[in-house]
């Protein structure tokens, strides 16, 4: 199959092909060891190790699926984990200092400002490799889109769960409860709504009227802020997260699959 060969036809090591269910399985084993361990010594030196295993284990194992399934994402796999790290910190921290700014200003916009603003500052890495790097291959986007979106997540989810630790009081079932939720549900949140927006934008260079990958590429947008800001504005209302995370999820593997169709040559 397509999905373990590598651009020059051969078989992808063994840890490409399986390095999304080993990476949830070593994950998941790891943040119980360490839950347990910590809960029985009491040792709160663990808790960074706790966020950290937590929050990372499910968007790496999204973010290594899509390395392996999207045959044009190979190659260039230095760029895509740095993409990860860089888009993450650059993400977080813009998007915190423009929430900031714009909800004390505008504090009436509530969750569509913040939507707006998260949206595009995970874009930032994405725009940039998109207009200097050299080679475009057609799926690639997606891809660089899911690292961006996952280095995100993994952020934001560290971030709640110190929160919820200061919060509480050092109720540590409290952090458990949230790191669990938040990254379960990260591949049909910060994930795909970045996946298919940098999907979109790639398509700039593919589509033979510019006008469309605009329209496209504007639109793949506004559905992901729409999604954001249903999600976020859901509170604690089952069927519309079910709803947003079954078309985000959706959406995302179509995009991964047109990925692996054909394209033109890596390259301007």
């Amino acid at each position: 199959m397509t999905t373990s060969l590598r651009p020059d036809g051969r078989r992808l090591p063994w840890y490409g092909r399986f390095g999304a269910p080993i990476t949830l399985v070593v994950g998941v084993a790891a943040y119980l060891l360490i839950l347990d361990v910590m809960m029985e010594t009491q040792n709160l030196n663990l808790f960074p190790t706790l966020l950290l295993v937590g929050a990372v284990t499910v968007p790496a194992a999204v973010l290594l699926l899509a390395f392996a399934v999207g045959p044009p994402a190979r190659g260039h796999g230095a760029l895509i984990a740095a993409t990860a790290v860089a888009g993450g910190v650059v993400g977080t921290t813009s998007a915190g200092l423009l929430e900031y700014r714009a909800l004390t200003a505008m504090p009436w916009l509530g969750m569509v400002a913040v939507g707006f603003i998260e949206e595009a500052v995970k874009l930032i890495l994405p725009v940039l490799i998109l207009i200097f790097y050299r080679k475009h291959p057609r799926g690639l986007g997606v891809v660089l889109g899911i690292a961006s979106g996952a280095g995100f997540a993994v952020l934001e989810t560290m971030g709640y769960g110190f929160t919820a630790l200061v919060t509480t009081r050092g109720d540590v079932a409290a952090v458990n409860s949230t790191l669990l939720l938040r990254a379960l549900l990260s591949p049909a949140g910060h994930v795909a709504w970045t996946g298919m927006t940098a999907w979109a934008l790639w398509r700039l260079r593919d589509v033979p009227r510019p006008r469309h990958g605009v329209r496209t590429a504007i639109g793949a947008y506004l559905l992901a802020v729409a999604l954001h800001a249903a999600w976020d504005g859901a509170g604690s209302s089952l069927p519309v997260h079910i709803a947003v995370a079954v078309l985000s999820v959706a959406v995302l593997v179509v995009l991964l699959v047109a990925s692996r169709a054909p394209g033109r040559p890596a390259g301007r």
